[in-house]
């Protein structure tokens, strides 16, 4: 039993380490969510802070709330990417790791 304590108390501790190795590179990860086939671009990073915002300049003619729709799906699409590639990086350091039904990580 003491081997099997000290077994999981080892992989917490090198998930823990490596799940500060993901923040650093999540906070570094951009995606890019689009909207109107590419004529609304949001830049955003890992911790979903936008970075950049891309309007096409043929919008300006447009009335003002297509062009507000347009950046809400841009930015929708964003944070999914974003939340995907977020789910993706953290399964890949805890396969193997038994993580309770519906825990949540603390990012």
């Amino acid at each position: 039993m003491k081997d099997s304590i000290g077994d999981i108390m080892s992989q917490a501790k090198k998930v823990q380490e490596q799940m500060q190795k993901v923040q650093e590179e999540l906070a570094q990860a951009e995606v890019i969510g689009e909207s109107g086939a590419g004529m609304v671009k949001i830049i955003m990073t890992g911790r979903h802070d936008v970075k950049k915002v891309e309007i096409d300049s043929s919008l300006f003619s447009e009335n003002k709330e297509v062009v507000e729709d347009l950046v809400a799906a841009a930015l929708n699409d964003a944070v999914r990417k974003v939340d995907e590639f977020n789910k993706e990086k953290v399964a890949s350091i805890t396969s193997g790791f038994p993580i309770p039904p519906g825990f949540k990580m603390p990012f």
